[in-house]
């Protein structure tokens, strides 16, 4: 809920909450190592620490954020090969119905509804809730119809007819990929578990550098910065089809302008 609600945030206030994450937490952790009541306790505590003990929390820092990032590029990369194939099946919809023999102006017109309803209100649906648009689905089903009217076998013959109900069975598989991609939600938990190992790597730091107060206020500037640029940059990849990143309906949309011109 919380990462929902972070995510749902403009570009510059992801960042801005971030930072203040870390900025708070490497507020308290130089207030604990120097202020005089606390100052003492956390240098005996710290006696004996040799900075190579960093990289123990570093390392499986690192890791997750490999696997977290890893993870969003390749669901963003899955939602527009996705988006490239529901395009190619609709276009190849469109050229089947232009081959074949006889008159197919009612399936080119199911599909030319399809895709005006999928840029126009499925888009915008998937972006707000992730969820599919009704007036999309009836007419898919409307397509699925038409094309599947055993006339279309006896006039165009059982070769194109076949190749015709996989090119819209296609498009309908290609459909159901993308809405399945679109409310897919993000895992709260490997981005809590990113925080509390971020926030043991700064302690670490911390410790090391208890002695040095300018050089541990350094340190975990330049590590903060570095966390929440990596951070943030992986999370306007969580979600393929809403925020600041989020894949664009162009693709169909072109193809759709393309067909109606004839100039496929």
């Amino acid at each position: 809920m919380i990462l929902g609600l972070w995510l749902d945030q403009p570009v510059w206030l992801m960042f801005t909450l971030l930072a203040g994450v870390f900025l708070a937490i490497c507020a308290g952790l130089s207030l604990l190592t120097n202020l005089p009541w606390t100052k003492e306790g956390v240098r005996r505590l710290a006696a004996g620490i040799v900075p190579p003990y960093i990289a123990v929390v570093a390392v499986l820092l690192a890791l997750l954020t490999g696997f977290v990032a890893n993870d969003a590029w390749e669901r963003q990369r899955q939602a527009s090969r996705v988006v490239q194939a529901e395009r190619s099946h609709a276009l190849a919809v469109y050229d089947l119905s232009i081959a074949s023999a006889p008159d197919m102006s009612d399936l080119r017109t199911a599909l030319f509804a399809y895709l005006e309803a999928v840029v126009t209100e499925e888009w915008p649906s998937m972006a707000a809730t992730g969820a599919s648009a009704p007036n999309a689905g009836q007419a898919l089903g409307r397509l699925l119809q038409v094309a599947a009217d055993p006339r279309n076998a006896k006039e165009a013959g059982e070769a194109t007819h076949a190749a015709l109900l996989d090119a819209v069975m296609q498009l309908r598989s290609a459909r159901s990929e993308r809405l399945a991609l679109s409310s897919a939600r993000s895992d709260e938990s490997k981005w809590l578990t990113l925080l509390v190992l971020a926030a043991l790597t700064l302690t670490a730091i911390a410790l090391v550098h208890c002695e040095r107060p300018l050089a541990q206020g350094a340190t975990l500037f330049l590590f903060s910065a570095a966390m929440v640029t990596t951070l943030g940059v992986v999370a306007l990849h969580e979600r393929p089809f809403d925020g600041p990143l989020a894949l664009s309906p162009e693709p169909i949309r072109l193809a759709r302008a393309a067909m109606e011109a004839g100039t496929r």
